[in-house]
Formats: C-alpha cells, sequence, structure tokens
C-alpha cells in the first residue's frame, strides 16, 4: 500500500511540490538568519538553493503537463514562476557576491510568496483551468515569463537597497563599479608598468549596493521587453496597442519609476542613500502592480483577479 504523504504526491504533484519547498525553506530559515548574523557562508546552502530551483522548475513542468499550457496563466500559476525566478536570480546574484544578505532576502520572499499561492488562495484559484481567449496566443510565454522575471529582478533589487540603507548607516556610498560586474580598476602611482593599473577594494556596502543596482538594471530591460510584446499582444487579441486598463497603467508607472531611478543614478550622478532610497520604494510600486490591482478584479487583466 502506498503510503498516505506518496499518495497526495501522486495526485495533486503541483500543490505538493509547493509545499514541500515551502517548509524546507522554513526549515532552513534559521540557518540562513544565523549565517547574516555571524556573517558566516555555508556551502551547502547553495546546494539546498539549486535543489529548491529544480523542484519548483519540476512544479512547473508539472502543471504544463496537466493543464496543457504553459504554467503563468493565472495567479497562482504566477505566485509559482515567480518563486522559480527568485531562486534563479538569487543563484546568479550568489556567483558574483557571496554574501548571506542575498539567500535571506530570496528566502524570505519565497517563503511569503509560496506561502500566499499554497495557503491563503483559494482552492478554485489554485486548481488549473483552460485558458481565457485572451491568453491562447503564442505570445503567452513571451510576455507573462519575461514580464515575471522583471519583477523577480526588480523586486531583489530593490530589497538589496534597502538592506543598504539598514546596515552601516554611516558609510558613505560612492559608485565605483559598473552595471555589467563587480569590479573596478584605478591608476596606480608606481612607475611599474605591472602596477599601473590595479583592483579597487570595495567595501560589503558597496557590493551591495552595485548588486541591487545591477539587478534593477536587468529588471528594467525584461520589464521594457514586457511591455513592448505586451502591446504587439494587445493590437493582436483587442485590436488596441493600449488600453490603460490598471495592470497596463501599473506596468507603464513601474518601468517610469525605474528608469528615473536609472538616469538620476546614471545621469546625474546620484549616489549614497539617495538612490537607495528611491529603489528601496520602488518594491511597493511593483507590489501594487503585480497584487494590488488584481484586488479591483476590472479592466482586460481581470483573469488574474484574487476574490
Amino acid at each position: 500500500m502506498i503510503p498516505n504523504y506518496l499518495e497526495i504526491l501522486l495526485i495533486d504533484p503541483v500543490s505538493s511540490i509547493g509545499i514541500i519547498v515551502f517548509y524546507i525553506l522554513l526549515f532552513f530559515l534559521p540557518i540562513h538568519l544565523y549565517s547574516l548574523f555571524t556573517n558566516k557562508n555555508f556551502v551547502f546552502t547553495r546546494y539546498i538553493t539549486v535543489f529548491l530551483n529544480l523542484l519548483l522548475a519540476l512544479q512547473l513542468l508539472f502543471r504544463w503537463l496537466i493543464s496543457s499550457h504553459f504554467p503563468i496563466s493565472n495567479l497562482y500559476e504566477s505566485l509559482c514562476f515567480l518563486s522559480w525566478a527568485i531562486t534563479l536570480f538569487q543563484l546568479l546574484l550568489e556567483r558574483e557576491y557571496k554574501t548571506p544578505i542575498i539567500s535571506v532576502i530570496a528566502n524570505c520572499s519565497i517563503l511569503l510568496t509560496l506561502g500566499f499561492a499554497c495557503f491563503i488562495l483559494p482552492e478554485n484559484l489554485r486548481a488549473s483551468s483552460n485558458l481565457v481567449p485572451a491568453l491562447r496566443s503564442s505570445w503567452l510565454i513571451m510576455h507573462v515569463s519575461v514580464v515575471m522575471l522583471s519583477y523577480a529582478s526588480l523586486l531583489i533589487g530593490s530589497l538589496l537597497s534597502a538592506s543598504v540603507l539598514l546596515i552601516e548607516t554611516n558609510e558613505p556610498l560612492q559608485i565605483r563599479s559598473n552595471a555589467v560586474g563587480i569590479g573596478g580598476y584605478k591608476f596606480s602611482s608606481e612607475n611599474s608598468f605591472n602596477k599601473f593599473i590595479q583592483p579597487l577594494d570595495f567595501s560589503h556596502i558597496e557590493r551591495l549596493d552595485t548588486l541591487s543596482y545591477r539587478s534593477i538594471l536587468i529588471g528594467f530591460v525584461l520589464l521594457t521587453l514586457g511591455l513592448i510584446s505586451g502591446a504587439v499582444w494587445a493590437n493582436e487579441a483587442w485590436g488596441t496597442w493600449w488600453s490603460w486598463d490598471p495592470k497596463e497603467t501599473w506596468a507603464l508607472i513601474s518601468w517610469l519609476f525605474y528608469a528615473a531611478y536609472l538616469h538620476m543614478r546614471i545621469r546625474r550622478g546620484w549616489q549614497g542613500r539617495k538612490p537607495a532610497m528611491l529603489a528601496t520604494s520602488g518594491f511597493f510600486i511593483v507590489l501594487i502592480c503585480y497584487l494590488g490591482v488584481n484586488f479591483l478584479g476590472i479592466g482586460l487583466h481581470s483573469y488574474g483577479w484574487i476574490f
């Protein structure tokens, strides 16, 4: 006889995997917090993140097979996809700079996301259903997945900016690196040619600031692609490029907000905590764009509403 928990896993693998990932994250959360407060990195936590990323990818694959369409058509599926995207960006950021802050931010975000998806959303919104006519298009994968990836990148970047504001509050910040990678060079006063260019040593808070900037820049590019593909899809589906429904309006507000952040940082030379405060505010704008407007239940995107 198959044990009860295996039977439940076979009957509903999508929900079961989501709950398993949630409890694994909850179990290891004290370890991540200990790592944060002691400033120690544990190698095994990265392997756990890779394992969870694969589990979430498997969850999306099961959902795809069950529903026969790309699993990003309703709020539950998008929350699961967002959780997977956050683990992906966590792994990419930790390759650049290994700090416990990234894992704490990512894991807490996924706990809230999966907790909302698995325990708060009503059953009818978690169940797989047929696509509404507006979503029966090849643009579904291109548009929605790119937008969700941009949300993950922007949320992590904004939360990293918040961490910049919370730690080492008396230390000045300077932009001494670029958006392509952490690192920079300075000219040496030494006469030796080998010492003409030397690597710059960045402080912990400067590295976090740079990672936040890079994450927001990537998210901004993805959001731009998402808006363009959404406009093309809207023209095909509804005969208009832009309809000013709540989701579209707040997506544009999010784009304008982060465009202003990047402009102030790149062109106006804003440094330190002013751009960090601006980026932190962006977290709430993205949250309203993704979840807040769904409470209205109106507009062309009302298929993702909550109640």
